[in-house]
């Protein structure tokens, strides 16, 4: 068996045609565009490569973006007042902090601040609860992409066993949620799990978001399983790869993501997507 490669290029680029598609609707009905603020706090190179990306696709949708771009010295207090201003400001719908943060500033302290309606990244404790008690609102990007993916793929998940390699804040506690929600029995894996190797090879869907390249190895997939790789490590010659052995993981599995290629385009299209929904939402009072 060789595995369908799941092309997240192409499923992203429906994803945007669809949101440009809805932005020019709302120019030629009078409507204003969404406008999505992005606050980077230092120099981090792989950041502002993420952050570089994600301004030059709200400008291929029409979208607004609002830039800022703040020195590494900047401090918790003037950050947050930033974020103020942001939250208080009527025309702008989403808010992104890229992250991470320097050291010295409390990220959970600025997640919070964030108003959990101009929240795209679905981070604030409001968004994820709202995830947890089946009520979602703005989801998370990455596995709101990933949930996006399987959705094309026209796979019914109900009763799958769904297992998570990673325990992150980020991918893979809403990731649970997410599969969850979607009708899956699902296992979260972490660095206390015992015999990862088992606890793989019994998924039938499988999420490797631990950001440890090749952690997951391909003898451990089970024949038939689709498999989505979060994982983005680079490695001593430049190169991409994932957290799964791809080349070894593909000829057990069915459906299997590249990296790159795979996941990442999907958080970028996601983001997008909450921010239109976060202004749609706004002025339907919700």
């Amino acid at each position: 068996m060789t595995a369908q490669i799941i092309d997240g290029k192409a499923i992203s680029a429906s994803l945007l045609d669809n949101i440009r598609h809805q932005i020019k609707q709302r120019t030629s009905a009078g409507l204003r565009v969404p406008c999505l603020a992005v606050i980077l706090v230092g120099g981090d190179p792989a950041s502002m490569i993420y952050v570089r990306k994600k301004r030059e696709t709200c400008e291929q949708l029409g979208m607004r973006s609002l830039a800022h771009n703040l020195p590494e010295s900047t401090s918790l207090e003037e950050l947050l007042a930033l974020i103020d201003t942001l939250n208080a400001d009527s025309g702008v719908d989403g808010i992104l902090v890229q992250l991470p943060l320097p050291a010295h500033i409390d990220t959970t302290c600025v997640i919070e601040r964030i108003d959990p309606a101009k929240d795209v990244d679905g981070f604030h404790p409001y968004n994820i609860g709202r995830l947890a008690q089946r009520n979602p609102v703005l989801r998370p990007c990455t596995p709101k992409g990933v949930m996006t993916m399987l959705e094309s793929m026209q796979l019914d998940l109900r009763g799958k066993n769904a297992v998570i390699v990673g325990a992150s804040n980020i991918v893979g506690r809403p990731m649970a949620l997410e599969l969850l929600l979607a009708g899956c029995t699902v296992t979260v894996c972490h660095r206390f799990t015992r015999d990862l190797p088992a606890i793989v090879g019994g998924a039938e869907i499988l999420v490797a978001a631990a950001g440890k390249a090749g952690l997951v190895k391909g003898e451990w997939i089970r024949e038939g399983a689709v498999v989505v790789d979060v994982g983005i490590n680079r490695q001593a010659d430049g190169k991409l790869c994932g957290d799964v052995e791809f080349e070894t993981a593909k000829e057990r599995a069915a459906w299997i993501t590249p990296v790159p290629g795979g996941v990442g385009p999907m958080t970028v299209a996601t983001l997008m997507q909450n921010t239109l929904e976060a202004l749609e939402r706004r002025e339907a009072g919700k």
